[in-house]
């Protein structure tokens, strides 16, 4: 049995997202959810919301123990990119980029407890 929840087009970079999904990866859910509330990153936030996200799927929806949760699977995927356009010099125009990121978590339920 598992719990997943999952948060669409965050507007954040999915390689700065990956960098702190990879430090929750494989934890218990209460210890993840300590560690995102003290990263300083930008993207701890949503993070943390898509993990209590799970937690809540888990416990309303599968009737799992909250203290048996352990994040199974964590990955950021790349959503689609914003792009716009900045003058420059010379009449010319520049691009920048905007990337979106799509944010998974899937929770099990460990079988000791």
């Amino acid at each position: 049995m598992e719990a997943k929840a999952v948060a669409k087009y965050i507007r954040m970079s999915p390689r700065k997202a990956r960098l702190v999904v990879d430090q929750i990866r494989g934890r218990n859910a209460q210890e993840a959810m300590a560690i995102l509330k003290m990263t300083p990153n930008k993207p701890a936030e949503p993070i943390y919301k898509v993990l209590h996200s799970a937690v809540a799927n888990a416990e309303h929806n599968y009737e799992m123990n909250k203290d048996n949760l352990y994040v199974a699977q964590a990955f950021v995927d790349q959503g689609p990119v914003l792009k716009r356009f900045r003058p420059r010099a010379r009449g010319m125009a520049s691009r920048i980029r905007k990337p979106t990121s799509h944010i998974t978590i899937v929770l099990r339920e460990n079988k000791e407890g």
